[in-house]
């Protein structure tokens, strides 16, 4: 007899955006495999998710509780009942994941619908709760609770305003009573658009986590965009309160998002973890790369000395022989962004004039006058090396890191779409720098703080300064430094060569 194929709806569902993914039932096991597996077999455990979209990981806890309260609770609508009503809640982030949540863990679009497996709900929206939120607006016109633009957000009853009640009441306000929970899981939405142009965004899911926290749960498992790492827009106290909280203890890092949500495509990839309120120490962190699990280790999340969250277990040792060396760091010779106060959308002349610098934008080459120059003046006749703000766009290893970089001559500039390397006498200078940054060493230095596309000075402060008065190469520089052959295996496994 040929084998009935039924597939688990969960796994079907088409993301609403790259900004707020569903999780596959899979995944919500994995990470509900972070938690003290007696928690489902305690009939007072209880556990949220202040985040729901499809309802997923409400619905493998109540399969667990199921499995984990039979002797306690024998009689099956029984013990249905208890989990539902007592254990199991739930806050949606739209009034249509609501009836989505509900239909996955009730099997019924109401709680108290004739086809819910649970009996004793008296109304419709049982424990999985959603009540439209309105945005507080201060006189910035941002809301005071999610930061939301009022341009952006301000919007009548038929639209959607995603002021998402998790982070925009409290815990009282939402369940109409005090409530304290055990466990919060889920997967927060990522981040809300900020008015910039229709291309900009804002971090959100950092606000999620931080709420979380202030409810105390005594677990917290969010999975979440990786880019917090390093910081960045609207994420900087968030990263440094994150990295200096021994609380977090397993992380699982996806450096290519596709390979946690399939078909997805997050710069820096994404991460989940668990944060252990009552138990303190080092971090586990486990990477997950081209189909394999990488080997745990428990370490600090800030290395001595270090200001990064490094991500990769296989370059701790890497970074600790670059750093014995103690030499100066290349970002004492990188430019900031904007490095002569032009921005990414300025364009130039397309001829030439008496007097104009050449000027390398996002459109090319042009020209400029030296009267528009703000910034980084006494470095207008050097030569320089200029390269790519942006890194490369690819999104799978090994990789580029960066653009391809190349010299520029006295009475060059540029706008914010590059930035630039040294000041320097001579072009045959430049060409000896140009020969270290393509080699996947420096560029694998460059990848341990570099999370998201952009390559600002920040990203290169790993990056030791050499001797430009000769060029280099990989095997010049894997022997100044002592590495292995493990070692140098594991940077050319992650860092594409230039050509």
């Amino acid at each position: 007899m040929k084998q009935k194929y039924s597939p688990d709806i969960l796994n079907c569902l088409a993301n609403l955006s790259s900004d707020e993914v569903f999780t596959s039932p899979e995944l919500a096991n994995h990470m509900l495999d972070l938690l003290p597996q007696k928690l489902f077999q305690s009939p007072k455990t209880r556990f949220l998710d202040p985040c729901s979209k499809s309802g997923v990981f409400l619905r493998e806890v109540v399969k667990r509780l199921l499995i984990g309260l039979e002797h306690q609770i024998p009689d099956l609508q029984e013990r249905i009942d208890h989990v539902m009503t007592q254990q199991v809640f739930g806050i949606a982030c739209t009034d249509l994941t609501a009836e989505m949540s509900r239909r996955t863990l009730y099997c019924s679009k109401q709680a108290n619908g004739e086809y819910s497996v649970s009996t004793d709900f008296q109304d419709g929206q049982g424990n999985l709760l959603y009540e439209r939120c309105h945005h507080t607006w201060n006189a910035q016109g941002r809301c005071e609770h999610c930061g939301a633009s009022k341009g952006e957000y301000l919007r009548t009853d038929s639209r959607e305003t995603y002021a998402y009640p998790f982070i925009h009441k409290s815990i009282k306000e939402i369940f109409h009573k005090d409530m304290q929970f055990d466990v919060i899981i889920g997967n927060p939405p990522y981040q809300l658009s900020d008015g910039g142009f229709g291309i900009s965004a804002m971090p959100i899911y950092d606000r999620f986590i931080t709420q979380a926290k202030k409810i105390k749960p005594r677990y917290l498992v969010m999975i979440v965009p990786a880019r917090w790492y390093a910081g960045g827009k609207g994420l900087d106290d968030f990263r440094d309160e994150m990295l200096h909280d021994n609380r977090l203890r397993i992380i699982h890092d996806y450096p290519q998002a596709y390979e946690c949500f399939p078909g997805v495509q997050i710069k820096g990839g994404v991460c989940y973890f668990l944060w252990n309120r009552d138990n303190r120490g080092n971090c586990t962190i486990i990477t997950h790369q081209n189909g394999e699990t990488g080997n745990p280790m428990t370490r600090p999340l800030l290395e001595n000395g270090s200001d990064v969250f490094i991500r990769y277990n296989e370059a701790i040792s890497i970074l600790h022989k670059v750093v014995s060396m103690k030499e100066p760091s290349m970002a004492d010779i990188v430019s900031s962004r904007q490095p002569f106060g032009l921005s990414t959308n300025f364009h130039g002349e397309n001829k030439y004039q008496k007097g104009y610098l050449k000027l390398y934008e996002n459109q090319g080459e042009s020209y400029v006058s030296e009267d528009m120059i703000t910034k980084n003046r006494q470095d207008i006749e050097s030569y320089k090396v200029f390269i790519s703000r942006a890194g490369s766009g690819s999104d799978s290893f090994p990789h580029p890191i960066l653009g391809v970089p190349f010299v520029g001559e006295p009475n060059t500039v540029s706008s914010e779409t590059y930035i630039y390397i040294g000041s320097f006498d001579s072009k045959v200078t430049c060409e000896n720098v140009i020969s270290y940054i393509k080699t996947q060493f420096m560029r694998f230095l460059i990848m341990l703080r570099k999370v998201t596309q952009s390559t600002t000075r920040e990203v290169y402060k790993f990056v030791p300064l050499q001797d430009f008065s000769h060029p280099w190469t990989d095997e010049m520089l894997y022997e100044k430094y002592g590495l292995d052959k493990d070692e140098i295996a594991f940077i050319e496994s992650m860092i594409r060569p230039m050509e």
